[in-house]
């Protein structure tokens, strides 16, 4: 009777224990990392127009529903939604393993041989074991997978990013072949009308044949420039339609849309006209590439700092600090609670099975030790220490690349703003030297090689301002880019499509996490539109995920 009493005693003990002491190092967040001096440190809550949805500052509703259709379609994005299902699948089994690890169900019926006699022998067996958590080990399991969910969202978010940024990048590489495309053509067609007024003056007798191949050599050098231009448009539409998910035939068709095609005519129209006057400072209202917001040369570090990848970096920290409490683990014993019930009966065959003599119960605690190690497990312990350092080196690494991409942007941005305005007087001195030079030339009192000259800067300074004007957009969307903005626009969405989902659920049991829209403890709010995330704050209230940015 003592011997049960004390059984059921450190059985008692024994369950009382699990929690009690949890390994490793509790994960506080990583070290306030040096950005530069120069950028607002103040914490702030910006405004979701401005950042969550900055493409549409670009006043292009073509542009807006390519953006959103690739939010929907992307397989890169996708891909990185169903690995969020992935993590949320394990960090389900990680939970589950707090719970008895073994619960199991076995039974047989055999016929059995023995000295020229046979049996009938019949088992069932129900068998259970709980290893309890007395060191945290499955609790730092837990902590590391749902990490690791959250870095799985943070991803997303990255991908998301990028996704965005490219689409809007090659939408606007578009827009600028296609201008460059309708420049080129219009020129073409004015190198046309010289070539001819060059041939009746040659018929004349007023010009040698030198005039004449001259004229004409300027007319194949812009024609042959055109089938590359036609190459850029063609690959800027194709990688949109990676991007969005689709054929590029069906893109072309979102390209080629009503608007799209008035706004050409506009354009071509604006171009005849302005060929006999001065440029006004309107000039850039017709134009097909997307005219950028204005932005102000001044950074919020914590715009900065909630860039999804350096969420996923410290995220990613947090997963292999808990890891380290999972090795530790394994210096000490594990204590198990089992029990067994079963029925096992042998009887004559043919004989009938009886229960009173069968049944038998097993209870009681156990203990294992892998007390010889040979350093295994303490190198373990080193090995997931040093990867821990290495996340937090990745994540310093990480905050050094987001400053380098934005002060790169931002630089870029402001120097070809400058380059725009030169490249804009540059254009209108062109096309009113051309202006001059072809009656100067019909009256005879310059060179034909000066009238193609001016034909030559004309085209060239034409073509130069559609590049710089299309760049300055580009470096609108590297910086906003590099910012991490676009990915709060899908906050609170489902990761995975609903055709996608509608065919996981008729394949595979997966209860309510397909429906589920884990928000991250680091998502902003909803926030009134204000304003720019370069201009005055809104609000001085910081979102942040614990123990990180």
């Amino acid at each position: 009777m003592t011997g049960k009493l004390n059984v059921w005693f450190l059985v008692g003990v024994l369950a009382s224990m699990p929690g009690c002491t949890v390994l490793g190092p509790n994960f506080t967040g990583v070290d306030p990392v040096p950005l530069p001096a120069s950028w607002d440190q103040r914490d702030y809550q910006l405004s979701q127009t401005q950042t969550a949805r900055w493409w549409q500052q670009f006043n292009d509703p073509n542009l807006n529903h390519l953006v959103d259709l690739a939010a929907q379609q992307n397989l890169d994005l996708t891909a990185a939604g169903l690995r969020i299902l992935q993590a949320r699948a394990a960090l389900g089994v990680a939970d589950g393993l707090r719970y008895p690890q073994r619960q199991t169900v076995s039974g047989r019926l055999a016929k059995v041989y023995q000295s020229e006699q046979t049996f009938d022998n019949t088992n069932l067996t129900f068998d259970a074991a709980w290893e309890l958590d007395v060191w945290g080990r499955y609790v730092r399991g837990i902590e590391s997978a749902e990490a690791a969910m959250y870095a799985s969202i943070a991803s997303y978010h990255d991908v998301l990013v990028t996704i965005t940024a490219e689409v809007v990048r090659n939408y606007i590489n578009y827009r600028t072949f296609e201008e460059r495309i309708l420049l080129s053509l219009r020129n073409i067609d004015i190198q046309k009308r010289v070539a001819k007024i060059t041939q009746v003056q040659y018929e004349s007798g007023d010009v040698t044949e030198l005039d004449v191949q001259q004229a004409n050599t300027q007319l194949y050098n812009t024609q042959s420039a055109l089938p590359s231009l036609k190459i850029g448009l063609i690959q800027s539409r194709n990688a949109l339609a990676v991007l969005l998910g689709m054929l590029p035939d069906d893109v072309e068709i979102l390209l080629k849309s009503p608007a799209v095609r008035a706004k050409v005519a506009a354009f071509d129209n604006k171009y005849e006209t302005h060929l006999n006057s001065r440029l006004s400072e309107n000039y850039d209202q017709l134009s097909l590439i997307p005219v950028p917001p204005r932005v102000q040369p001044r950074i919020e570090a914590s715009l900065v700092l909630r860039r999804p990848d350096l969420q996923l970096a410290e995220l990613q920290a947090h997963a292999q600090s808990s890891r380290i409490g999972i090795a530790q683990a394994d210096l000490y014993p594990q204590f198990t609670l089992f029990g067994a019930i079963g029925f096992d009966s042998t009887v004559p065959a043919g004989g009938d099975f009886s229960s009173s003599k069968a049944l038998n119960l097993q209870m009681g605690p156990s203990f294992s030790w892998n007390i010889f190690q040979y350093g295994r497990v303490k190198n373990n312990i080193r090995l997931e220490d040093a990867r821990f350092e290495e996340t937090l080196t990745n994540y310093n690494r990480q905050v050094l690349l987001a400053v380098q991409e934005v002060t790169n942007a931002l630089e870029s941005y402001q120097l070809n703003r400058e380059q725009k305005l030169l490249a804009f007087n540059s254009v209108d001195a062109s096309v009113r030297a051309f202006n001059i030079s072809l009656t100067q030339y019909q009256n005879g009192q310059i060179s034909f090689e000066r009238l193609l000259d001016s034909v030559e800067k004309m085209t060239r300074s034409e073509d130069n301002y559609a590049i710089v004007k299309g760049s300055v957009a580009t470096q609108v969307v590297a910086l906003y880019k590099s910012l991490g903005g676009g990915w709060e626009a899908n906050t609170g969405k489902a990761f995975v499509s609903e055709a996608t989902r509608e065919k996981m659920a008729e394949r595979t049991d997966w209860g309510d996490m397909l429906e589920e829209t884990t928000l991250p403890p680091w998502a902003p709010e909803p926030v009134t539109p204000a304003k720019s995330p370069f201009g005055d704050p809104i609000d001085p209230a910081k979102q942040r995920y614990p123990g990180g940015p």
